[in-house]
């Protein structure tokens, strides 16, 4: 693979606080290693997901799919995500790119790119996304020649880059999609997650899911899962941190386990350890969370989660991923077919793959056929997020 498409990483210095983060990431890297939750997609004689992926998937809330992508496909998404960075607009708030092209997502309606002040915290401690990051991570000082915000996150990624669509449709992480949330799954949302190299920001410690936590129906699948794709791997620096088991508590009082521990180092937490083209899977549930990048290695994650239908019919959106809306049959429907797109995108990309068959569409007469043409139909189709 090239080189990483990543802005160069400006030096910063480590103190006392950076000290003790590598410690919490020695300590945190162990935990993870021994929880027992990472392996290959595999699947039993009758098309199930081996029971012991499911048993360690309830149990900790999340799961490593080790070498779901390969060479080639690593290859397409890389390449895409230079295309996206190159057409990005060439500041916050720009409308052009540094060619002075047309920015990426300038012609869209939705929001789709979101910048962060280096090494910053945006949510924490805030009412933004409805307060659910409620506790700030420590924010360590920028380096003196660092740009006034870089990119984080790119929403609505399906429209700009054909390869993340076609892992969108990968036949076996649809099926472990249909495995945990039954064949009528519904989708959520797709992103990319950018974190520069000794540039990127936090995530504040957070769970997900604002809809059904006081729901008698609630249980631990309820809010739903993201699959979280690593395109150059990830680690305790720069990756994402999960508190095992904390999906099957209901709503955490997130703030108690900061002041209990002293600091937002949560003791209990552990770091996803991937190699390029391993595939997590998290609970939206569970309490997680990503601290200011500081090393010099980038994460790319390519992020795109699904919900049951229960869990999202009749909902009414709490306007965090768009616009306050109710998710009746025929929303749910038309979000949908972006997937029977991403199936045929897939198939036409590699032919020798079983195609995924989904079955909400299973008795329709409607035919998804990827083409240049058909790519317009894409455009803001993140205005039907299915955010619960």
């Amino acid at each position: 693979m090239a080189e990483s498409p990543i802005i160069n990483a400006p030096n910063v210095g480590y103190g006392p606080a950076e000290v003790a983060m590598a410690r919490y990431r020695a300590e945190g890297t162990r935990r993870a290693l021994v929880l027992g939750n990472r392996g290959p997609i595999r699947f039993d004689a009758q098309g199930r997901l081996e029971p012991e992926i499911l048993d360690a998937y309830w149990r900790h809330g999340f799961y490593i799919f080790e070498s779901v992508l390969g060479d080639a496909e690593l290859d397409d998404l890389e390449h895409d995500l230079a295309k996206m960075l190159d057409h990005a607009p060439v500041s916050k708030g720009a409308k052009v790119d540094h060619h002075g092209r047309p920015a990426l997502g300038a012609d869209c309606e939705a929001s789709n790119i979101s910048w962060v002040r280096p090494l910053s915290d945006p949510l924490g401690g805030t009412e933004r996304a409805n307060g659910r990051h409620p506790v700030k991570m420590i924010e360590p000082e920028a380096p003196a020649d660092a740009p006034a915000h870089v990119i984080q996150l790119i929403l609505g990624s399906l429209q700009f880059s054909d390869a993340c669509l076609r892992l969108y449709g990968h036949p076996q992480l649809l099926a472990v999609a249909a495995e945990i949330n039954g064949e009528d799954f519904a989708p959520f949302n797709e992103a990319l997650w950018i974190k520069h190299p000794r540039l990127g920001g936090s995530v504040a410690w957070h769970q997900d899911g604002w809809t059904r936590w006081d729901s008698p129906d609630l249980d631990a699948g309820t809010h739903g899962f993201n699959f979280m794709a690593q395109l150059y791997g990830c680690d305790a620096a720069n990756g994402l941190w999960v508190v095992p088991g904390s999906h099957r508590q209901g709503k955490v009082d997130i703030k108690a386990l900061v002041d209990a521990a002293g600091s937002e180092r949560l003791p209990d937490a552990v770091p996803l350890i991937c190699r390029p083209g391993d595939v997590a899977i998290c609970n939206r549930q569970a309490v997680h969370g990503s601290f200011a990048n500081t090393s010099d290695r980038v994460r790319v994650t390519v992020n795109f989660g699904f919900h049951r239908r229960a869990s999202v019919l009749g909902v009414t959106s709490g306007g965090v991923h768009n616009a306050v809306a109710v998710y009746d049959d025929a929303r749910i429907r038309e979000r949908s077919r972006v997937i029977g797109y991403a199936i045929d995108a897939r198939r036409q990309r590699f032919p020798d793959e079983a195609p995924f068959a989904y079955r909400p569409f299973a008795d329709s007469q409607e035919v998804f056929n990827w083409t240049p043409e058909t790519r317009a139909e894409l455009r803001d189709y993140n205005l039907l997020d299915l955010g619960i």
